[in-house]
């Protein structure tokens, strides 16, 4: 990929300083190096899937919910969220601070649309953790719902990983809702969710 890159972005120089210069003859473009620009114009492309995600763009707060037993009440905490279009429109940045047990995080994730995949994807990262956290998703436009699937290290289990579904769910112009599910030992249980509101 990075070759390909290389070669388009190397043919897309040359033509233009050919372009700029009526001493020479601009150089002959291969039907190979003509494909290649075009494919990496697509990868690079606005769409519509990019401008949906604008919905999550402003400030809001969030609600928190944690689980850490199934069958116990929730951990609960709150937070505020600024969420800004960069590159272009061609990701949305989420920057998050709340608190838990007295204690303050910071986290950050990024969240758009891959042409190349045909998938919507988000990541996180936080000042609780030193992981990093990728999944891919699909939006669902009857629910108005992005589901994400992936897996994470298991931080009780040394080499074990546990797999996740994630749920984003937009409930109506000034309210989403992110819900969390963890499978272990065959079973899934809800162990977050984030209640999303503008004023």
């Amino acid at each position: 990929m990075k070759t390909l890159f290389i070669a388009a972005l190397t043919t897309a120089i040359a033509l233009s300083s050919a372009a700029s210069a009526e001493d020479k003859a601009a150089p002959k473009v291969t039907k190979e190096q003509q494909e290649m620009m075009a494919a990496f114009q697509r990868m690079a492309e606005v769409r519509q899937e990019h401008k949906q995600l604008d919905y999550f763009l402003g400030d809001w707060t969030s609600s928190t919910s944690m689980w850490m037993d199934p069958k116990a009440p929730p951990q609960k905490s709150s937070g505020k969220v600024h969420t800004q279009a960069i590159f272009g429109g061609r990701y949305i940045e989420v920057d998050m601070e709340g608190a838990m047990n007295d204690a303050t995080y910071h986290g950050r994730g990024y969240m758009g649309y891959d042409n190349i995949a045909g998938k919507f994807f988000n990541t996180w990262m936080d000042d609780m953790s030193t992981g990093f956290w990728f999944a891919y998703g699909t939006y669902d436009k009857a629910t108005n719902t992005y589901t994400f699937h992936g897996s994470m290290d298991d931080p009780m289990k040394a080499g074990g990983k546990v797999t996740v579904r994630e749920i984003m769910r937009i409930v109506d112009p000034t309210h989403y809702v992110f819900e969390w599910y963890e499978t272990r030992g065959g079973k899934e249980a809800k162990t977050l969710q984030v209640d999303y509101s503008k004023p």
